[in-house]
């Protein structure tokens, strides 16, 4: 004779349905601790307009902001970053336009400071008419920014390109 299949029992169920009902109530998303190590970092900026330089740089803070935090609490000589410019932000470095773009060359400077080399392409120099005493002193300039990418990959550095578009939407408006 075959036996007939159980019925759950009834504190099986109120087991299921508890479970059920604080599932999605305790669920949450969980934070990682990456174990960032002695990064080296190219960012690789070719702009469209000088103004996106602002928020260009911001790509920059938020690769170090984290690092230099706890738990990681690294020096800024324990991270290699290279900002590397061949668009038309390349205005933003000539001493001439200082005052326009005054908060870009401060926050560059500052980084500057933390040993963030920002270098320019020379061929790009050339096209924009300006010659090294055009530009600020923190200023390094490559042979060729294409020439730079290939040489700094090749070295270990990670490439990040950022990605600046126009905001059409607040947060506000879309969260």
């Amino acid at each position: 004779m075959e036996a007939l299949p159980r019925r759950p029992s009834r504190r099986r169920w109120l087991g299921w349905l508890a479970a059920l009902a604080a599932g999605p109530a305790l669920a949450q998303a969980q934070r990682v601790q990456t174990p960032y190590r002695a990064p080296k970092v190219l960012f690789d900026i070719y702009l469209d307009h000088p103004d996106k330089l602002a928020a260009a740089l911001y790509w920059v803070r938020s690769f170090f902001q984290p690092l230099f935090e706890a738990p990681y609490s690294l020096f800024p000589e324990d991270v290699r970053a290279i900002v590397l410019m061949h668009g038309t932000e390349i205005v933003t470095l000539a001493r001439h336009h200082e005052a326009r773009y005054a908060e870009v060359v401060q926050r560059m400077r500052y980084w500057a400071g933390q040993g963030v080399e920002f270098r320019v392409c020379g061929l790009a120099l050339q096209d924009y008419g300006y010659r090294p005493e055009d530009l600020q002193p923190f200023v390094r300039i490559a042979p060729s920014a294409i020439t730079e990418l290939v040489h700094w990959q090749n070295e270990g550095y990670a490439l990040v390109v950022p990605q600046i578009t126009d905001k059409r939407v607040s947060i506000e408006q879309i969260r």
